[in-house]
C-alpha cells in the first residue's frame, strides 16, 4: 500500500501566515496597513462569523493584486520563496524530510495562493502543491479566484481529484486549524502541529 503524507503550509510548515507576509513582501509595510484598515469592517465581520472566509480573503486579494501582470506576480512569488525559510517551523519540517526520506508521496495542500507556495515546495523537490487558484485573463489577475478556496472539505475534494483511489494508500496529514479539519478526519493519521512544538 503506498504512503501518502499531507501537509497544510501556514501554520503548519510556516510559523506566520503566508498572505499577509506575501502582501508586505510585495506591496510594503505602510500599504499592507492601509489597506487592512480599509477591510477592517469585514475582517471583524468575518472574526464574528457574519462574513465568510473566502470573501474576505477574495476581497483583500483583489485590492492588492488586481490589475498586476501574472508574470511579474509569478516572480515575486520566486523570490519570496527564500523568504519562506525564515519562519519555518523546523519541527513540522523535519517530519516533512523524514517522509520524504520513507519514499511517501508528499502533497502540500494550502488556502494559500499556489504562486507562492509551490517556488518553495520544488526548492525541496515536491511537485504535488495544490491552493487556491487565480484568476488570469490575457497575462493580468482579475482579482478573482479561478477555484474555491482550498479550506475545509476543499482540501479533501482537492486530494481526491489526484487520488480518488483511497483504498489504495495510507493518508497521513498534518495541519492546525479549522481549515484542516476535514482533511485530519479523512486521513488513516491525523496530527496536529502543535503536538510537535
Amino acid at each position: 500500500m503506498r504512503s501518502i503524507t499531507v501537509f497544510d503550509f501556514d501554520g503548519t510548515i510556516t510559523k506566520k501566515d503566508t498572505l499577509l507576509e506575501f502582501i508586505k513582501f510585495c506591496k510594503g509595510r505602510k500599504s499592507f496597513i492601509i489597506g487592512f484598515l480599509l477591510y477592517s469592517p469585514l475582517l471583524i465581520a468575518y472574526k464574528i462569523g457574519l462574513y465568510p472566509n473566502w470573501k474576505v480573503k477574495q476581497k483583500i486579494f483583489s485590492y492588492f493584486f488586481k490589475g498586476m501582470k501574472y508574470d511579474t506576480f509569478c516572480d515575486f512569488g520566486e523570490r519570496f520563496a527564500l523568504k519562506i525559510n525564515s519562519f519555518i517551523n523546523e519541527n513540522i519540517f523535519e517530519k516533512l524530510k523524514e517522509h520524504m526520506a520513507k519514499g511517501d508521496d508528499i502533497y502540500v495542500i494550502s488556502a494559500s495562493i499556489k504562486e507562492w507556495v509551490s517556488p518553495w515546495c520544488k526548492n525541496l523537490g515536491i511537485e504535488n502543491v495544490l491552493g487556491t487558484q487565480i484568476e488570469v485573463i490575457n497575462g493580468t489577475i482579475t482579482g478573482a479566484f479561478k477555484s474555491k478556496n482550498c479550506y475545509g472539505q476543499e482540501k479533501v475534494n482537492r486530494l481526491l481529484e489526484k487520488e480518488p483511489n483511497r483504498n489504495e494508500y495510507f493518508l497521513t496529514a498534518y495541519g492546525d486549524s479549522r481549515g484542516d479539519k476535514e482533511m485530519l478526519e479523512f486521513a488513516d493519521k491525523g496530527c496536529f502541529a502543535n503536538e510537535f512544538n
